[in-house]
């Protein structure tokens, strides 16, 4: 092994790996060195090299900030150690014995602060499991996911907000749904019109201003706008949003202004520090300039003093910004409270996204926790010969230790402060991702490992403290060992319908299905069912030159009919098999399948309960698709009073009710 391979393999860079197709793959050592030295260990010479491997080991000897250890199991510290003492968070302390390098168990989840002679550390405690939704008895659980944007109300407005998700859920409640699944409402840019994917945010900490709703929170509610086409004018439809309310802004009532500003108190440094980038972002957007990166470099220091000179410049700037997020996160509290109320056993079913933008707020204020210099996507396979580069940054594994995982808790706790559970996008990531340096392409790019075990643990934990789900996208080839740590941790793996599949390529029964997971028609990701049956994927991959190498139209046509009969018999139709323009009939035995699945939760796209052909994202796609900016033809209201759709609830709530399939 060279050295620089020695530095590869102590940083958690992974130098040989296999590819989908089972073929082993190798890292050159000039993609190894460019990413070590992103990562900020030097690697361009022998001597940085052996200074990078000295550095390496003396963070090792360091006592760590943060120690993560499983409840009601000892925890092993180094045996020099004689004597610790601990305070729970209720403040009492108590002196805990080292006994042969280990702590006695502690019986309790929770964080303590640990003393360890002259080094105090946080010690998180965490569950065997995350929480789960055993409380809720037998009852098997189902919901819609909702793409919020796509909604329409009775008063015409450009996109759907949180308003709109407020009614949806009363009515999926009321016909007895448990759970609502929506997309990402992480912050976006304020008032941009062009970067609204709600899967590459500005920051994860906070929410996307422009679905907050005035009415939900007892402010006159938004004026009517243009309810546009069946695609939405996001670049437009933003700065209006941004405008309107600045307006609500501005004639809030003294005391509701005192309380705004009171309640952003909580949020700490950490808000402020955002609505402070968002008001620079305003104004530098302004100009043209696109992310913090193209600032002037004054600015690029969140502490410095230009930026402070800024804040105390511009209170009420500043104020605004905090009043936006104020409304979001009041509207969003309220949405969750409502779906409690109306006996929904889960409420809102968060998503997080795998990384945050380069020029975003997060990476902005949290430097030194994030990856710089370094962008995440997906390598170069078979499936996809150039591979991704998704333009996104993330956690730093080294970031995350020095901090105590502070950012990775914070993340958490900021999801499930308004929910009822999370999904974890590209949970993968919680094992590896794979990087590249800023600029280059997928294919000069490497698996970045992460220290799995604590973050799931501290997952777990915070999912304890929440009493929230934990969901992870889990679709994929599979880490080693991934699977089984999952299940062992008590997430929710994803079981979606298309990917289900047996050993001779048919589709796998309900009785097939894991309890533990999340039994799906499909994604936002995924063609739908009425779109898959009806061969609408297939024209929108001729269209776009992206059917299979080797193929073409005439021989996707001949599989996907072979398909149709795999999976109507799988449904187990006794009807004859429908026409594929035809897809009623299809979508309903999908939604039964679901439901009678062994799974615990069953969650269906508002797309495939509304028997629709277009689907909200085409992965691999920017402008060639309308990604994220369908939406509903009608308000929810009318749609979810059309007989074929009262139908598919119907039956998806009734499989749910029935015994477990098998």
């Amino acid at each position: 092994m060279t050295e620089l391979h020695a530095l590869a393999a102590a940083i958690g860079l992974v130098r040989i790996w296999w590819d989908v197709a089972g073929r082993q793959q190798e890292v050159s050592d000039e993609a190894l060195g460019a990413i070590a030295t992103a990562l900020g260990y030097p690697a361009g010479s022998a001597a940085a090299i052996a200074q990078s491997l000295a550095r390496i080991e003396d963070e090792r000897q360091r006592p760590p900030s943060l120690l993560v250890a499983d409840v009601g199991r000892p925890i092993q510290l180094p045996s020099s150690l004689a004597r610790a003492d601990v305070i729970a968070e209720d403040g009492t302390s108590r002196a805990l014995p080292i006994e042969g390098g280990y702590l006695p168990a502690i019986a309790e989840p929770g964080y303590y602060r640990l003393s360890i002679g002259a080094h105090a550390l946080t010690l998180a405690v965490a569950p065997s499991r995350c929480h789960g939704i055993d409380e809720l008895g037998e009852r098997r659980v189902w919901g819609p996911s909702i793409q919020i944007p796509s909604l329409r109300g009775l008063t015409p407005q450009p996109f759907g907000h949180f308003g709109h998700l407020d009614d949806a859920v009363g009515r999926f409640a009321a016909r007895g749904a448990d759970v609502v699944m929506i997309n990402p409402v992480h912050a976006l840019f304020p008032g941009h019109g062009i970067g609204f994917s709600p899967y590459s945010p500005s920051s994860r900490l906070f929410l996307n201003g422009a679905m907050g709703d005035p009415a939900l929170v007892g402010l006159p509610p938004l004026p009517p706008g243009d309810a546009g086409d069946t695609l939405i004018d996001w670049e437009n439809a933003l700065p209006a949003r941004l405008a309107q309310l600045r307006t609500v802004f501005n004639s809030l009532a003294p005391e509701i202004r005192s309380r705004v500003v009171k309640d952003s108190l909580a949020g700490g440094e950490a808000l402020r520090r955002h609505a402070i980038f968002d008001a620079l972002d305003v104004r530098f957007r302004a100009r043209g300039l696109d992310g913090w990166r193209t600032w002037p470099t004054p600015f690029h220091d969140p502490d410095g003093a230009t930026v402070r000179q800024f804040a105390a410049e511009n209170p009420d700037e500043i104020t605004f910004h905090l009043f936006v997020q104020w409304l979001a996160h009041e509207s969003l509290a309220a949405v969750q409270s409502h779906a409690k109320a109306a006996g929904m056993g889960i409420g809102l079913l968060a998503d997080l996204a795998v990384g945050v933008h380069t020029g975003g707020s997060d990476s902005w204020s949290q430097r030194d926790h994030l990856l710089d210099g370094l962008t995440i996507g997906a390598p170069p396979d078979p499936l996809g010969p150039l591979g991704q580069n998704w333009m996104l940054t993330t956690f730093s594994p080294r970031g995350l230790a020095e901090s105590g995982y502070a950012a990775w808790i914070a993340t958490l706790r900021s999801a499930l402060s308004r929910a009822g559970g999370l999904r974890i996008d590209h949970a993968f990531g919680l094992s590896r991702l794979w990087v590249m340096p800023e600029g280059r392409s997928s294919a000069d790019g490497a698996y970045l490992t992460y220290p799995f075990h604590d973050l799931t643990r501290l997952a777990a934990l915070e999912s304890h403290r929440a009493k929230a789900l934990i969901v992870a996208e889990d679709l994929g080839t599979k880490p080693g060992g991934f699977a089984e740590a999952i299940d062992a941790t008590g997430m929710f793996g994803m079981r979606v319908l298309w990917f289900e599949r047996a050993l001779d390529h048919g589709f796998i029964g309900p009785q097939d299905y894991p309890p533990d997971s999340v039994a799906m028609t499909g994604t936002h990701d995924t063609t739908t069912v009425a779109g898959w049956w009806a061969g609408h994927d297939l024209n929108w991959a001729e269209d776009l030159g992206r059917l299979p190498l080797a193929s073409n139209r005439e021989k996707e046509d001949e599989r996907r009919a072979w398909d149709r009969g795999l999976l109507w018999a799988t449904f187990g139709g006794s009807e004859p098999r429908p026409q594929p323009d035809d897809p009623n009939p299809v979508v309903e035995a999908a939604l039964r399948h679901i439901g009678r699945s062994r799974s615990r939760l069953a969650i269906a796209p508002l797309e495939d309960i509304l028997a629709l052909e277009e689907q909200p994202n085409l992965p691999g796609t920017i402008t060639e698709h309308p990604n994220w900016r369908r939406r509903m033809t009608a308000p929810l209201e009318d749609l979810l009073a059309t007989p074929d759709v009262t139908q598919c609830i119907e039956t998806l709530a009734a499989a749910r009710k029935e015994p477990p399939a098998g």
